[in-house]
């Protein structure tokens, strides 16, 4: 009697596992930005809820993930610049030029 039991205990455990989400706190894709200075920068599977600082400024914001990109003209992600990014796409900027960016 203890065979199915097990095994029922194991194939529980095992749905369990392959139900959760692999990457649930993470954009999929890359964030490209060139700052003010002209530099390019990149983040990989950035974190969502977190504030990611942009050095010096960008005048140019590609978001290559599939979440949605809010950016911020402070360098703490509480005064939101414009409306947020879509995923899989671009925009320029002039003064003021976003400080910081965070995902959702």
């Amino acid at each position: 009697m203890r065979l199915p039991r097990t095994v029922v205990a194991v194939l529980g455990a095992l749905a369990l596992v392959t139900a959760l989400p692999t990457s649930a706190g993470a954009a999929g894709g890359t964030l490209h930005y060139v700052n003010v200075n002209g530099d390019d920068f990149s983040t990989d599977n950035p974190v969502n809820g977190e504030c990611y600082l942009l050095v010096s400024g960008a005048v140019h914001v590609d978001n290559g993930t599939d979440t949605t990109a809010t950016v911020y003209a402070d360098h703490g992600c509480e005064e939101p610049l414009g409306p947020p990014l879509a995923p899989f796409s671009a925009r320029d900027f002039g003064a003021p030029v976003p400080h910081s960016v965070m995902f959702s």
